[in-house]
């Protein structure tokens, strides 16, 4: 405490980002301020704080801070740094996967519009997101049914291709075999787009003739496929909230808490229409809500396209996320601080169903807590580690008789997958089946990033796990000393009675099946091996798909390539049907005959 008490007197007045750090040096909370001196201070007055703080309070060894020219520039930072260290005092849990949006970019001279769950600042146009039971699948379908834009991603170029299906079922103008001028088809573009902004009309006037004219021919399938369609329009439409205006968008922001977890409420309403809410529960330390709230939203939209609009609460910090939206996203976000009306009832909704979420998370965030941060400790404890094992990197190898010989890296930060972190191996200098030599290949790559400019990227772990016994512990461990490795703790995992073996003794550790470490361990060993299977079957596939198209007359590098492109293993593109085949790029309905001949008769 010494250190703190000497570093708090040297605060200065500027705003700027707070970092704090645990005894190991590791950081555990990232917070922002307007001036840093009187924000870190309040952590260490003897004064009333929420439990949630005072949980975080007990474990700063140390801090650091960056000054910032603006309290805007230190929220950014503040944003950046989350995502780089995952400080275990600023988690955010969501409860749902990423909704999908319809992109566009009316850039191009015959844009496409496809499916995407990313947001990036690119010029693009973002329709979406689409949630609440509404197929982002079906509103393409209907977008090509109804104004035949082309939804593939086939390059435009002087010399036309040859159409495809689409184009002689009239689902496409085909602007890739010049059959449709830009004009032609910018007008087409400027209906589709109407339509992902909430015009219908013209679609369900369009999908009714098409249905009733299929019933009076009998293709009653087709029809009920366009009656299907009709009705997850009339779903959408059902949806519109009549007093709001037709066209708004807005997003809905409630958060609640009980001083130990908190958690948020998002409600989506694009055009008027009430797509859908997500839930997420909080784990953090920030001294005021507003400041909570407040680092959620820049998180949040991080991921997601901002709206015209952000419904909040009062306690909301109104002038500093308007600030930051206009600085860091070029865009004017309203933030509205709803008292009455159909907007204040729209806050009491969010509120309400942020209050139900976190009622239900409480023991879902402590299980969570268990089985991962808990679980590490207590890991430390069982193993006799010299430092908690924050980052843990498992390694596992997969091959066939030696063929196609891949490793994998997953990574674990406090008990938790970090996916971005995974690496994959192919292993490049060992002959045949051999395991041990495998995995000496690809701990020698690792490690020789460790005090490179790419340790950025590969930081160095806590803790390595090994999937196998004493022999590939061994293995890796003349890697260890080759390289004069000493600081990074190192352990296997062997399946079959789950034994735990350490260079610190000669019998292994058993633990039992209950025992949330042993899971952890299983989870991230388990994770290593489904990566590199995974890794492997791709490779393998793409291999075989190469000497099983290289029998089919015309299928040369190109077309191949665009068949696993399209379909992804030779497998599906076995059972794919000739009209599917026709589709992947270069590929028409003759030479789809063929391939489709080719494997009744070969294969």
């Amino acid at each position: 405490m010494d250190v703190i008490r000497e570093k708090l007197k040297l605060l200065p007045d500027n705003p700027g980002v707070y970092i704090m750090l645990d005894s190991y040096g590791q950081v555990i909370y990232v917070g922002k301020a307007r001036v840093l001196k009187n924000r870190v201070r309040q952590y260490f007055h003897n004064t009333p704080k929420p439990e949630k703080v005072l949980k975080m309070v007990a474990n700063i060894a140390d801090f650091n801070y960056i000054i910032t020219e603006t309290e805007i520039d230190a929220l950014a930072l503040e944003n950046n740094l989350i995502k780089k260290y995952k400080p275990k005092y600023n988690i955010l849990l969501k409860d749902d996967k990423t909704y999908p949006y319809i992109k566009v970019d009316l850039r191009k001279k015959f844009p496409d519009f496809y499916i995407t769950r990313k947001i990036k600042k690119d010029g693009c146009r973002y329709f979406g997101p689409f949630m609440g039971g509404i197929n982002c699948k079906d509103i393409l379908d209907v977008l090509q049914l109804t104004f035949s834009v082309r939804l593939c991603r086939t390059a435009i170029t002087e010399r036309p291709k040859r159409e495809c299906l689409n184009y002689h079922i009239g689902r496409c103008t085909a602007p890739c075999a010049h059959k449709v001028s830009e004009s032609e088809y910018a007008a087409q573009v400027k209906q589709a787009t109407a339509f992902l902004e909430g015009d219908y009309r013209q679609a369900e006037t369009l999908l009714r003739k098409k249905m009733l004219s299929a019933a009076e021919n009998e293709n009653f399938e087709l029809a009920l496929d366009y009656k299907n369609k009709l009705a997850m329009l009339s779903k959408l439409e059902a949806k519109r909230i009549t007093s709001l205006n037709r066209f708004i968008d807005v997003d809905v922001i409630s958060y609640v808490t009980n001083d130990v977890y908190s958690a948020v409420n998002v409600l989506v309403i694009r055009k008027g229409i009430m797509q859908g809410g997500s839930s997420f529960a909080l784990d953090e330390a920030y001294l005021t809500d507003g400041e909570a709230l407040t680092a959620f939203i820049t998180r949040y939209y991080g991921n997601h396209e901002p709206p015209a609009e952000i419904i909040c609460q009062e306690f909301c910090e109104k002038p500093l996320i308007e600030s930051y939206f206009r600085d860091k996203f070029s865009k004017t976000v309203e933030i509205t601080l709803a008292k009455q009306g159909i907007k204040a009832q729209l806050l009491k909704m969010a509120n309400a169903n942020a209050a139900e979420y976190l009622e239900k998370s409480v023991d879902k965030i402590k299980h969570r807590d268990d089985m991962t941060v808990s679980a590490c400790a207590r890991l430390q404890t069982l193993l006799n580690l010299k430092v908690y094992p924050r980052r843990m990197e498992c390694y596992d190898i997969s091959n066939i008789s030696g063929v196609d010989k891949v490793g994998s890296m997953v990574v674990f930060i406090d008990g938790e997958a970090d996916r971005n972190s995974y690496r994959r191996f192919k292993i490049k200098t060992v002959e045949g089946a051999n395991d041990f030599a495998s995995l000496q290949e690809v701990l020698t790559r690792r490690l020789k990033k460790l005090g490179t400019e790419e340790e950025e990227k590969f930081p160095k772990p806590d803790l390595i796990i090994i999937d196998g016994g004493k022999g590939q512990l061994s293995a890796v461990q003349r890697i260890f000393e080759e390289l004069n490795v000493t600081d990074i703790e190192l352990i296997s995992l062997a399946k079959e009675e789950e034994e735990i073996f350490t260079l610190s003794g000669a019998e292994s550790v058993k633990l039992s099946h209950r025992d949330y470490a042993l899971k952890m361990l299983q989870r991230i060993r388990d994770e290593a091996h489904r990566f590199a299977i995974t890794y492997f079957r791709n490779i393998h596939s793409k291999r075989n798909l190469e000497s099983v198209l290289n029998g089919i007359e015309g299928i040369g590098k190109t077309k191949r390539n665009a068949l696993l492109l399209k379909f992804g293993t030779l497998d599906k593109i076995m059972r794919a049907s000739v009209e599917e085949l026709a589709e992947t790029e270069g590929i028409g309905l003759k030479l789809a005959r063929n391939i489709r001949q080719y494997f009744q008769e070969n294969l």
